[in-house]
């Protein structure tokens, strides 16, 4: 690892970090998520109001080198491809001209976090943008030095060529023009018609790398002088190291320090084993003062009505309350345990200390907002932090990597001159990564002679869903200083995108509706934001209530979903859904089920519809879901086989969630530290068949694709035991035992 680079975008790319070089991407990739337009140019795009100017987006050397950036992550969603096959298509040159810079502090636009499929409405739409604005005006510089008129021109393989042969490239056509400006609003962007890279399916970069074993992660990073470090934790939340024996650790070989600073405790030595043997001899001498806080695991729902604190108002239309007299009530609750975001390599950080400036390495979702709260929890201006990402373990929300990269830079802090390598153990991944939030939800509808829903009221007891890096106090290590910095306070807050809201107000037509947010700002248990936040919960009891009234409507499922629809493409993908799974020829078996479940992701994203098929195993109360047919519209598709992976991971995720994960604790600590503790989905659970269909959609806005999956998928599932045995469990996860036990149930209770 060389010295730190210089923080701003001209030193970076003259100097070209090594870390940033192994990791770039030089040809095409297949991409996971769409990208959006937004009728003849993405020029609203929300990452222009941080970066305006068009060198903070494409830049062209002298020698025609072409180089994209952006400010959003590489988490294994394939954003890296779509974003390199937009620029390609826009700048009329093949993916392998592009060069992608992602997420570096010192590098690249600020586009705050990746999360929200949300990287190709804003950082594709500002690429795509950027890049049509400098291919016209590599064009119209060409006129100006041939003499000629643009329309005449064409652009093509890094140059621009006249009708009489004449060429100039690219790079001495960039030579005259300065991209130090302003993207123009407005501008035209390629129609689909005339695309050839977007809407392609192309091999992703990556996969070579990690299937030959080849530097890929964060966790392969090696610079000359490195030192290993690992971290004691508390046992549990909120408990104050007393005493420990730093002495004995400090004599042990290989070991070059003992940090520690209040309730912080860490080791660095010369190799790794030798850091976590010097771990475990600091933590077996090591004294808590541990306060039993946490809640009682065991009555959730009793748990989150007692921490209510405030209310807010989600949606509300006609009169919620009068129902009908002659209505069919239908009420139902459902609960959502604490899960955790189960990576399967623990959280990672490398940290350089040289001088009054530190650089760190890490996998974080949000390099900026994790500089932010380095800085001041190292209490250093912004501009003496550079973070930059690499690869590391798999994410989809904030689990352990924004504390891990706090731990090094602590850890560097006191030993200047040496990279320092952080890494968790797999307890300290489980027992303290901040978790997905527990949830209530609360359904009351009333169903008119005609078999539609008249009245609608749906209550969720919930946290906030996101405690990402802003200040310091988001930060684990920041808390247990010796000058600790506290968590900000949760806030109420109810926006479009939504929270602990989020899908909680349906798509469906209910004239008569009520949806309040039971708000809970106290968090006994750490959590924040894991994908989908609070739709996939939320989608579950919504989807869940349609098949419950849909049956004592005595009607289909999939006809008492479109009768309630306005919406044309939520009813497209409906319908397509219903068709490919063959939904109108099934044939009950014994012991199969089939369910259904459609939601739009946040209600303005991605629409999505699947019909799954269970088998149970009544003896053990095993549920096996052996099919899954889905339809997805992401508006305008740059990679469709990105979009089916991550449609299919997003499916197979949320069916790990919905039948086997919940995080288990008592009064002082979490207790599912390891994979038999926090069972999640193995291969032999795997389904038979994973079928995703994309709806065409060219030149819609892009809708993001990888979360829309999450609710959808409970919802189905818990469907499709019903259907297979009369049962409907409302509790997730709805896991072998909770069906053992409701099979063994007397019909009665």
């Amino acid at each position: 690892m060389s010295a730190p680079l210089a923080l701003d975008r001209r030193g970076f790319l003259a100097s070209a970090g090594a870390l940033v070089v192994s990791f770039a991407l030089d040809s095409p990739a297949r991409a996971q998520e769409p990208m959006g337009v937004s009728g003849g140019g993405p020029t609203g795009s929300e990452s222009f109001k941080k970066a305006p100017l068009l060198d903070s987006w494409i830049r062209i050397d002298a020698d025609g080198a072409i180089t994209a950036f952006t400010g959003k992550a590489e988490l294994g969603q394939g954003i890296q491809t779509a974003l390199v096959q937009i620029a390609a298509e826009e700048l009329d040159v093949e993916p392998g001209d592009i060069r992608l810079l992602t997420a570096d502090t010192g590098a690249t636009p600020d586009e705050g976090f990746t999360a929200g499929s949300q990287s190709m409405q804003n950082s594709g739409a500002a690429i795509r943008a950027a890049a049509a604005e400098v291919r016209l005006l590599l064009v119209s510089e060409a006129a100006r030095r041939l003499g000629l008129p643009e329309a005449g021109l064409a652009a093509a393989a890094k140059a621009v060529r006249a009708p009489d042969g004449r060429t100039l490239g690219y790079g001495a056509l960039a030579a005259g023009l300065d991209l130090h400006v302003e993207v123009r609003p407005g501008l035209p962007t390629k129609p689909p018609q005339a695309f050839r890279h977007v809407g392609k399916s192309l091999p992703r970069v990556d996969i070579p790398a990690k299937l030959t074993g080849a530097p890929a992660y964060l966790q392969d990073l090696r610079p000359e002088g490195m030192l290993h470090a690992r971290v004691v934790r508390p046992p549990g939340p909120g408990a104050k190291l007393l005493s420990v024996d730093e002495e004995a650790a400090k004599r042990m070989p290989g070991v070059v320090a003992v940090i520690r600073d209040g309730t912080f405790l860490a080791v660095a030595a010369d190799r790794e084993y030798q850091a976590i043997l010097a771990m475990r001899a600091l933590a077996a001498t090591a004294r808590w003062d541990e306060p039993a806080r946490l809640p009682d695991m065991t009555d959730i729902a009793g748990t989150l009505k007692g921490l209510e604190r405030e209310v807010g108002t989600v949606a509300e239309s006609g009169s919620p309350d009068a129902f009908p007299p002659d209505a069919i009530v239908f009420k139902a609750r459902y609960t959502r345990p604490y899960t955790m975001h189960g990576s399967i390599g623990p959280s990672v950080a490398v940290a350089h200390w040289q001088g009054d400036a530190v650089t760190v390495w890490s996998h974080t979702q949000g390099v900026f907002p994790d500089r932010k709260a380095v800085a001041a929890m190292l209490r250093l201006p912004p501009e003496k932090v550079r973070v930059i990402h690499a690869a590391g373990s798999g994410c989809y929300g904030h689990n352990g990597a924004d504390d891990a990269a706090a731990d090094a830079a602590l850890i560097a802090r006191t030993l200047p001159g040496r990279p320092i390598r952080l890494q968790w153990m797999r307890e300290q991944e489980n027992g303290f990564e901040p978790k997905g939030p527990a949830m209530l939800g609360e359904v009351e509808a009333a169903l008119g002679p005609d078999g539609r829903i008249t009245h609608w009221r749906y209550d969720v007891w919930s946290n906030t869903h996101s405690t990402r890096p802003g200040g310091a106090g988001a930060l684990l290590p920041a808390r247990e200083l010796a000058q600790p910095f506290p968590p900000e306070p949760a806030k109420l807050e109810i926006t479009p995108a939504g929270n602990g809201d989020r899908n909680a107000d349906p798509l469906y037509r209910l004239p008569n509706k009520r949806v309040l947010w039971h708000f809970l700002p106290d968090m006994p248990v750490r959590v924040s934001a894991l994908r989908a936040l609070g739709a996939y919960a939320n989608v579950f009891a919504l989807e869940s209530s349609m098949d419950d009234l849909a049956r004592l409507a005595k009607t289909d499922p999939v006809e008492f979903r479109l009768r309630h629809l306005g919406d044309p493409r939520a009813k497209a993908v409906v319908e397509e859904a219903a068709k490919r799974f063959g939904w109108a020829d099934w044939q009950p078996r014994p012991d199969r089920g089939r369910g259904f479940a459609f939601a739009r992701y946040k209600n303005h994203a991605a629409y999505l519809a699947l019909g799954v098929e269970v088998e149970v195993d009544r003896s053990t109360g095993r549920v096996r879901m052996t099919r899954a047919v889905a339809a997805i519209d992401s508006g305008q598709a740059v990679n469709p086989d990105g979009i089916r992976n991550q449609t299919e991971g997003g499916i197979l995720q949320s069916m790990s969630w919905t039948l086997f994960e919940e995080v288990a604790f008592d009064q002082k600590r979490i207790t599912s530290l390891d994979w038999g503790s926090y069972p999640i989905l193995r291969f032999g659970s795997v389904p038979d068949v994973v079928e995703v269909h994309i709806m065409e959609r060219p030149n819609e806005p892009f809708l993001g694709t990888g979360e829309a999956a999450q609710g959808p998928t409970s919802a189905a599932i818990g469907n499709a035991i019903l259907d297979a045995t009369g049962i409907r469990l409302r509790d997730l996860p709805l896991s072998r035992a909770r069906l053992r036990a409701a099979l063994d149930r007397p019909p009665s209770t």
